[in-house]
């Protein structure tokens, strides 16, 4: 396989894409350490390139926190979009196609539908906007990219809904949920594999791709899906988003259409559940 270089290397998917990494004895793959492959350095970036010589850069670096971003516009737009339009740059002058990670919610999620890759993309809050500036700062300076959009992501590593969930259920005999967002989790290890797979297809298929877990489920049983399959005794209340307002509007309704993703690289989805109870079980080891 070609040379590949994790940007965001500390982070969640970083961190599975170097345990899958391991796994399919990918070798030729350099994991940065932050300090040396920071995203708003676009001189830094540049070098690191060229140094390097990567086929291809993943880029996992992102500002995630949803609610903290209406408060903190910029930061969120110099990581989600200048970052990334450093990166694309960086990629176009040393030969390197970039794979972007990005986000369901960079759509409205106000109807009951599978998200297509070329439909409407209308964020409601500021993470949203960022993430979809990014995507188009990418697009627009760097043919050779695959945009990858996912949703709910969780893993045994970084924080998540899982072990939060995991970490509450152990404190608390009762909790609150939301039930009237849907989507679909997740887990991270799968995407990381399923980003191995595009590398190895050696496609020119460049632009944006949708994955994410199969099957449709909310918040609510998303945690009672966790309770369930750890053995943890607590109930489990559903109650409506605007019973626990936040700072930043979510989409009601984001599950993404995947048949795009699936009939380019021939990629085989697991059900959400079953990767849940994989991941569940790599915690309690």
């Amino acid at each position: 396989m070609s040379k590949i270089l994790v940007i965001g290397a500390g982070g969640q998917l970083g961190q599975c894409l170097k345990v899958v990494a391991e796994r399919r004895g990918i070798t030729e793959i350099v994991f940065p350490a932050e300090q040396d492959a920071d995203i708003l350095n676009e001189s830094g970036l540049n070098d690191l390139l060229a140094r390097e010589q990567p086929a291809f850069v993943i880029n996992c670096a992102a500002y995630t926190a949803v609610d903290k971003a209406e408060d903190e516009v910029e930061l969120a737009k110099s990581i989600n979009e200048t970052g990334a339009a450093y990166l694309a740059s960086a990629c176009l002058v040393n030969g390197a196609t970039l794979i972007h990670v990005s986000t369901d919610f960079v759509f409205e999620g106000n109807e009951v539908k599978l998200l297509k890759e070329d439909d409407q993309a209308e964020p409601i809050n500021v993470y949203g906007v960022t993430k979809l500036d990014g995507e188009l700062a990418v697009a627009a300076k760097l043919p050779a990219h695959f945009i990858i959009r996912t949703s709910w992501l969780y893993s045994e590593y970084a924080n998540n809904f899982v072990k939060t969930m995991l970490k509450l259920g152990a404190e608390r005999d009762e909790l609150n949920i939301i039930a009237d967002q849907v989507g679909t989790p997740t887990y991270a290890i799968d995407l990381a594999n399923a980003i191995f797979d595009i590398i190895a297809s050696s496609s020119t298929s460049y632009g944006i791709y949708h994955y994410s877990n199969e099957g449709v489920t909310s918040w609510f049983d998303f945690a009672k899906a966790i309770f369930d399959i750890s053995k943890t005794a607590v109930k489990v209340n559903p109650i409506q988003g605007a019973a626990y307002p936040t700072k930043a509007i979510r989409p009601a309704f984001s599950v993404m259409d995947k048949s795009k993703i699936k009939a380019t690289f021939n990629i085989e989805i697991p059900y959400w559940r079953d990767s849940l109870v994989e991941c569940i079980k790599q915690i309690n080891k």
